[in-house]
C-alpha cells in the first residue's frame, strides 16, 4: 500500500503546479489574443471595428448593438494618451484593461458629463504631462476598448465621424 503513496504524493503536486501556472497564464494569453484580433491598426492606434454579426466575432460574445473602438497599447517605451469624444445622446464607455485582462479604468459619457476626455496611461515612475488625469498600471501591454450604444445598427454611418474623433496615441510632448 505504501508504494503507490509516493507516486500519488509526486502526481498531486504535478497536477497542482501545472493547475496554478495555467490560471496564471491563462490572463495574459487571452490578452495576446485580443490585441490581435482587436489591432487592426496597429498598437497604440485606435482602430473603429465594424459591428458584430454572426459571422464576424473578434470577441467572445460581442454586443451587436455596441460599436467598438480598441487601442491595443504598449506603454514599455512611454505612456499613451486616450481621448475619448462621446457621441451625444448615446451611453458610451472607456474601459481599459491591462495584460492581465484586469479592468484599471472605466468611465462613461454620464460620468464625463458628455464632454470629451483624455486619459494617460502610463507605468509607475515614466513621466506625464502636468495636470493630466493617469492611470497607472504595473503592465507594459494592455487594451482600451470605447463602446457607443446604437439604438439601431444602422446608425453606425451617420455617427462614424464621431466615433472617429476618439483616438489613442504615444505621449511626445510633456507640459
Amino acid at each position: 500500500m505504501r508504494n503507490w503513496l509516493g507516486p500519488l504524493a509526486f502526481g498531486l503536486i504535478v497536477a497542482g503546479v501545472t493547475a496554478y501556472g495555467a490560471i496564471r497564464a491563462i490572463p495574459y494569453g487571452l490578452m495576446n489574443v485580443a490585441i490581435e484580433r482587436l489591432g487592426q491598426g496597429g498598437v497604440n492606434t485606435m482602430s473603429y471595428g465594424n459591428l458584430a454579426t454572426p459571422a464576424r466575432q473578434p470577441v467572445v460574445r460581442p454586443s451587436p448593438d455596441l460599436a467598438y473602438s480598441s487601442c491595443p497599447y504598449n506603454i514599455s517605451d512611454g505612456p499613451i494618451a486616450i481621448d475619448v469624444t462621446p457621441v451625444p445622446d448615446r451611453y458610451s464607455s472607456l474601459s481599459i484593461f491591462d495584460a492581465a485582462t484586469d479592468v484599471i479604468f472605466v468611465r462613461n459619457d454620464v460620468e464625463a458629463g458628455g464632454k470629451p476626455f483624455r486619459i494617460i496611461v502610463a507605468r509607475p515612475g515614466q513621466a506625464v504631462p502636468k495636470g493630466a488625469e493617469v492611470v497607472r498600471t504595473n503592465h507594459d501591454h494592455g487594451i482600451a476598448l470605447v463602446r457607443i450604444l446604437l439604438k439601431d445598427p444602422t446608425e453606425i454611418g451617420a455617427l462614424d465621424a464621431i466615433r472617429r474623433q476618439s483616438s489613442c496615441g504615444t505621449v511626445t510632448k510633456l507640459k
